[in-house]
């Protein structure tokens, strides 16, 4: 199939042609006829298969069909929940509506608001915005939601996780009831579960890959390490050629920025990217991965959202995610749209149960990396090798131990007492949503992407991957979720 069978308007065939692209993907073409049609959507895709062009282009095709009105407001609300995303659906946006005319704004946290509310105040078509920021910018009386026609929830398992919920709600309250609404979510826990069915009208499921599964193309295996060997293991892997650019997830901030200075220290180029950095900082880290400047980007879950970085050939779990969700979404950094990649994780014993805890998410036992089986029979004694059920036997050296946690603090929303003062003044770091930022808010601005990376598809800014994963033994699938979780908070 071709993208001129899906019954796109000239102008957004002629931007798809513009970025090379020629064949729908999967989601595409099972999606973009029912958003045509004004169908609600709950949509489940693993990422990186050209999720966000899924929803822009039929979008940008139902503006198209009805008159600008003059003055404009805002007709089509995106939620996102990192600023990362938020500035790629708005890239995305811009790239496709390039021939159309169309105003929008990106809004996230982070930066001062003027920007953002000038574009409001002007008049904006599209805003993709976090909840957070969108919020503040609703309270303070700026942002009229009252006839948005098309609303969209990307990512919004991770807006859960991140505690964006209960404003994801308030937001939606603001919102005609008569709308189309569309929601992807890469799982589907009972909450998402619940405000999907409170927010979606009969709607049309698009799902392209089965639930729980990991991206087919990355080669996963596990390396057995103690804490305090890890960095010397990670030198031994990055002296292979074959890591050209690699993205590194550590648990927590510190723990980021001091594996960044200690491979730079080793003349292995690399940067660090977390919530606590400048969104210029971001930026900057970001661009230089990017384009080749430097070899290794250090990251944090909530940082990582949204990064979709041609090329990245391995990824590593320095630290095992207490949530194996994430490791799906990391991991899915890598083999993007086709292409190959390798995922490595190290695992200290402490870190065991986590193991277990993929392990049972992808079902799959995670094969230990070539040249790293010393430590293998240690490692899957006393309950791992059968099964991951019940016991986990505390006498292996690798058996779970809880007590060693907790020693950095994870990275997690900001207080919700600091939010509106930080919002209103544009203070870094207390306001934790992204940074508000105006992206073509003129019209007809053209856009940039990067070269396609699957024969012709529309690149995914950020996409999602769908899993979930019957529970083992009469265990709740949610329960390596909950240990060891900080309180969830406004971010």
């Amino acid at each position: 199939m071709r993208f001129a069978d899906l019954q796109l308007i000239e102008p957004l065939l002629r931007a798809v042609h513009d970025e090379g692209y020629v064949a729908p993907t999967p989601i595409q073409e099972m999606s973009i006829p029912h958003v045509l049609e004004g169908k609600d959507l709950l949509g489940c895709a693993q990422t990186g298969t050209g999720k966000t062009a899924a929803f822009a282009l039929p979008i940008l095709q139902r503006l198209h069909a009805q008159p600008v009105p003059n003055p404009r407001f805002v007709r089509v609300l995106v939620l996102a929940p990192t600023r990362e995303l938020a500035t790629q659906i708005g890239d995305s946006f811009r790239t496709y509506g390039r021939h159309l005319g169309f105003r929008h704004v990106v809004i996230y946290g982070g930066v001062g608001q003027h920007p953002q509310t000038q574009a409001l105040h002007k008049g904006v078509d599209i805003v993709v915005a976090t909840p957070g920021r969108l919020l503040d910018i609703m309270q303070q009386g700026y942002a009229k939601l009252n006839r948005v026609e098309v609303l969209v929830l990307d990512e919004a398992d991770r807006m859960l996780d991140m505690g964006f919920i209960h404003d994801v709600r308030r937001i939606i309250s603001a919102v005609p009831r008569k709308r189309q609404t569309l929601f992807y979510s890469a799982t589907l826990p009972r909450e998402i579960q619940s405000l999907a069915h409170d927010i979606l009208s009969s709607p049309v499921r698009v799902e392209v890959a089965p639930a729980a599964t990991t991206v087919e193309k990355v080669a996963q295996s596990v390396c057995f390490v103690d804490k305090g060997n890890k960095f010397t293991v990670l030198q031994q892997l990055l002296r292979d050629a074959a890591i050209q650019r690699a993205l590194i997830f550590t648990r927590t901030k510190h723990g980021a920025n001091k594996l960044a200075r200690q491979l730079n220290n080793v003349q292995v180029r690399a940067d660090a990217i977390h919530g606590n950095k400048a969104q210029t900082a971001r930026e900057r880290a970001l661009a230089d991965f990017g384009r080749g400047r430097i070899r290794v980007l250090v990251a944090t879950d909530i940082a990582a959202r949204g990064i979709d970085v041609e090329g990245i050939t391995h990824v590593f779990n320095y630290d095992l995610p207490n949530d194996p969700d994430s490791y799906v979404h990391r991991i899915g950094r890598t083999a993007r749209a086709g292409a190959s990649g390798e995922a490595i994780s190290f695992c200290s014993p402490e870190e065991r149960g986590e193991l277990s805890d993929i392990e049972r998410l992808i079902r799959m036992k995670l094969p230990v990396k070539a040249g790293h089986e010393a430590r293998q029979e240690t490692a899957r004694a006393g309950g791992h090798a059968s099964g991951h059920a019940g016991g986990r036997a505390p006498s292996t050296r690798f058996a779970r131990s809880g007590s060693a946690r907790g020693h950095e603090h994870r990275e997690r929303p900001a207080h919700p007492a600091s939010q509106g003062h930080a919002a209103a003044h544009g203070h870094q770091g207390s306001h934790g949503h992204g940074t508000s930022h105006e992206h073509g808010t003129t019209q007809g601005h053209p856009g940039s992407h990067a070269a396609p990376h699957q024969q012709g598809a529309p690149r995914s800014h950020g996409g999602s991957h769908p899993h979930g994963s019957a529970p083992a033994h009469g265990q709740s699938r949610f329960a390596g979720k909950l240990r060891g979780r900080h309180p969830k908070r406004r971010r």
